[in-house]
């Protein structure tokens, strides 16, 4: 039988540093990976339940979490400066996080997408690039289970992992002035989907008609990192019909 492992196991060294005078960077080497996300998760999951004074917030990344703090409350624990109590206090955490289980799997995530023609003006180039036809592209594109990384870039905007090698295409040389919501897009070997409109240089292959990122909701953002999804392909009178059912 398989033992549970802590989730700091087979990890690079930790390193803390400081990031101005309210705030300290938790960095776990520079390779994303699925076990250092876990370990970030973990921590995050820790720092939700944690009763530390000043901690305002944090902030997950690929292989980073950074931590805000109130410099003035956390100094009255003693005379140490507030950048070194809370590198210490994560040390801790981090090293006290408990042992990987078996959890609950949870529900992957469909987000619809229209490929090609106007909603992926970029396909075509895609396709050219990588020596597949458009159909195999779509394929390709909608066939793995995709790990959401972390939000960033925009508010909802989801960093991915899980696209097939074959598919990466380099961004576009010149961005675009404003790329629509819900575009769909391939960067290097990353895809994402632009959840406000913005600029963005990353090549457009399909939209979808849901909204990942809604001010006015309880929970404004669609996806959070540690979700998975899959893409789901859909023709344009799908698309429109979803796209009023948004609105």
């Amino acid at each position: 039988m398989e033992q549970p492992t802590s989730p700091t196991d087979l990890l690079p060294p930790a390193q803390i540093y400081p990031l101005g005078d309210a705030a300290v960077v938790l960095q776990l080497g520079d390779t994303i990976s699925e076990a250092t996300h876990r370990t970030l998760q973990a921590l995050g999951h820790s720092l939700d339940h944690a009763t530390f004074p000043g901690l305002r917030e944090y902030v997950p990344a690929f292989t980073t979490l950074t931590v805000y703090y109130d410099p003035w409350v956390v100094s009255q624990r003693g005379q140490h400066d507030p950048n070194q109590v809370v590198a210490e206090w994560l040390f801790s955490l981090l090293h006290n996080l408990p042992t990987a289980s078996a959890s609950e799997p949870q529900p992957v995530v469909e987000i619809p997408v229209c490929y090609g023609g106007r909603y992926g003006p970029d396909l075509a180039l895609v396709a050219e690039h990588t020596g597949l036809a458009p159909a195999e592209v779509i394929r390709l594109h909608t066939e793995p289970e995709y790990l959401v990384y972390m939000i960033g870039f925009a508010p909802g905007f989801p960093y991915l992992g899980g696209m097939p090698e074959q598919l990466s295409t380099p961004r576009k040389a010149h961005p675009r002035p404003l790329v629509p919501a819900g575009s769909v897009g391939i960067a290097g070997g990353q895809t994402g989907v632009y959840s406000l409109p913005t600029p963005g240089g990353w090549q457009l292959i399909g939209r979808t008609p849901l909204r990942l990122f809604t001010p006015e909701g309880a929970s404004p953002s669609l996806l959070r990192a540690g979700q998975r999804l899959r893409f789901v392909a859909i023709t344009e009178d799908t698309y429109e019909h979803l796209l009023t059912h948004e609105q």
